[in-house]
Formats: C-alpha cells, sequence, structure tokens
C-alpha cells in the first residue's frame, strides 16, 4: 500500500512537472530564442537572428500599383527585404504610419527618417532587383514576417512623384508566397 502511495505521489509530481513545460506557439519553433512582444524599439542583434536561418520559403513579388491614372514601375529597383522584430515594426510605423502596408511620397519618408529608432538592420536584410516586368523574387527564407520596401516611380511619359512603397509579408510551410506592393 505504501509503495502505491509512493507511486501516485510520484505520478502526480511528474504530472505537475510537465505542465511547467514551454509549449510553443506557431513561431518561433524549438531551437529559437523568443522575441517577447515588446514597444521597446531598441535594436537588439539577437531579434534578427531567426533570419539568418536556412529556409524553403519563397516570396514572388509585382508592383501592381496605380495612384488615380499613373500608373508606378519598381523595374530597375532595388528592393528590401526587412526581418519583423519590435526594432523594425517600430521603425515601419514611424516611417510608413502603417506596421502592414504603405504607398507614401518617398520624400515624406526620408523626412522622418531622423525620427526613427537607430540601428543597423543590414546584416540581417535581404536585398533583390525589381526586373523590367516589375517582379522580384526571395528565396531560401525561413518562416517568419518580414517587410519588403522599394520605390516606385511613374511609368514613363506619366507624371507623379516617387513612392516609396512598404508592404509586411510571411512565410511559412515551405511555400511560395506571392504578393503585390499595394
Amino acid at each position: 500500500m505504501a509503495a502505491r502511495v509512493r507511486l501516485l505521489a510520484a505520478a502526480a509530481l511528474l504530472g505537475l512537472l510537465t505542465a511547467c513545460e514551454q509549449i510553443y506557439g506557431p513561431s518561433p519553433p524549438p531551437g529559437r530564442m523568443a522575441s517577447f512582444p515588446t514597444n521597446d524599439a531598441t535594436f537588439r542583434a539577437g531579434d534578427f537572428a531567426w533570419s539568418k536561418a536556412p529556409g524553403h520559403n519563397t516570396l514572388v513579388g509585382v508592383m501592381a500599383f496605380h495612384n488615380g491614372g499613373v500608373r508606378y514601375t519598381c523595374a530597375g529597383a532595388t528592393v528590401v527585404l526587412t526581418p519583423e522584430t519590435p526594432w523594425s515594426r517600430k521603425r515601419m510605423m514611424v516611417l510608413y504610419r502603417s506596421d502592414q502596408r504603405s504607398a507614401l511620397p518617398a520624400e515624406e519618408v526620408r523626412g522622418r527618417t531622423a525620427q526613427a529608432p537607430p540601428g543597423d538592420s543590414n546584416p540581417y536584410v535581404k536585398r533583390g532587383t525589381c526586373d523590367s516586368s516589375d517582379r522580384v523574387s526571395f528565396s531560401g527564407l525561413p518562416d517568419g514576417a518580414w517587410y519588403v520596401v522599394t520605390l516606385a516611380k511613374p511609368v514613363s511619359g506619366q507624371s507623379g512623384a516617387s513612392l516609396a512603397m512598404m508592404r509586411r509579408v510571411v512565410t511559412r510551410g515551405g511555400r511560395a508566397t506571392t504578393f503585390d506592393f499595394y
């Protein structure tokens, strides 16, 4: 009887200990350091570490933006893919007034650069170029959220201001994800 009580007590203790086991949600997967949601806009290199892992996801984007009767192009423009972190989310809010998507005059966005949180994400960003068909792609990406940023100009023969385009995209499950810039 005493052995049975000890066995039940040990099983109950084991149950309590496993209840304390960390449970992982959709991100980050086991083996990755979690970034806890925060309003702190401090740049931390560790928050970007997940973006350096190899992955099987692809992003394919197309510029299909019109403003009134003006069609925009990104042909030949650099496209920057920045990992989402608390710092980069805050930076997008300051520069683009959104952390989801935006199309604003480039001069207006540049004018807010001094107000954005300081830090250097260059070692973690990926760069591509819009082709002549207004398309860009990135491959080998890990699961995660990213900000895609580029400069768009009116197509030849049309007038209008250059626009800074930003779009949040998510890669997941080894798939190709398509998006447009707006």
